[in-house]
């Protein structure tokens, strides 16, 4: 077992399940090198411990009409744990935000909003982010090209 608990079974299921989430049991256990019942086992197992958190199918931004993807960098107004929260709850709730981070640096917040183009951006900035009384600041930058994105985490550091 590495340090983080898992083997090199549960590696090789989490990874074949960010290739492809659409595995049978029957298809994994196969690709993994276990009979199905251990495969269902560690794949229940990791599901309960919280390693998987869902399965969904990746979508086309073009192809479903969200063709804007706009990176928000927030500053807040005040630094206290309870303007903290009741920021990352409003900005969890924004259905446009498909990430946000707490970072570091000039912004305190990172946030992505995908959108069909500028006027829904306007409308998200003006109607939701800017009616935060929490916000002091937001600076928009505007993806020209999306290079890489939804792709699989790196799990080499676990085989320890």
């Amino acid at each position: 077992m590495s340090q983080s608990g898992l083997d090199r079974f549960d590696h090789a299921i989490l990874a074949a399940l960010q290739a492809n989430g659409r595995l049978s049991n029957v298809e994994l256990a196969e690709a993994v090198g276990l009979s199905p019942s251990p495969c269902l086992r560690r794949v229940k197992r990791l599901e309960a411990e919280g390693y998987l958190t869902g399965y969904r199918g990746l979508l086309d931004r073009d192809k479903v009409g969200l063709g804007m993807t706009v990176f928000v960098e927030i500053k807040a107004e005040r630094h206290f744990i309870e303007a903290s929260k009741a920021l990352q709850q409003a900005l969890a709730a924004i259905p446009e935000v498909v990430a946000a981070h707490m970072v570091s640096g000039e912004a305190d917040f990172l946030v992505e909003v995908v959108v069909p183009d500028l006027k829904a951006y306007e409308r998200v900035l003006n109607e939701r982010l800017l009616s935060l009384n929490m916000v002091k600041d937001i600076r928009s930058n505007f993806a020209i090209r999306i290079i890489k994105t939804a792709a699989p985490l790196p799990l080499d550091h676990l085989a320890g």
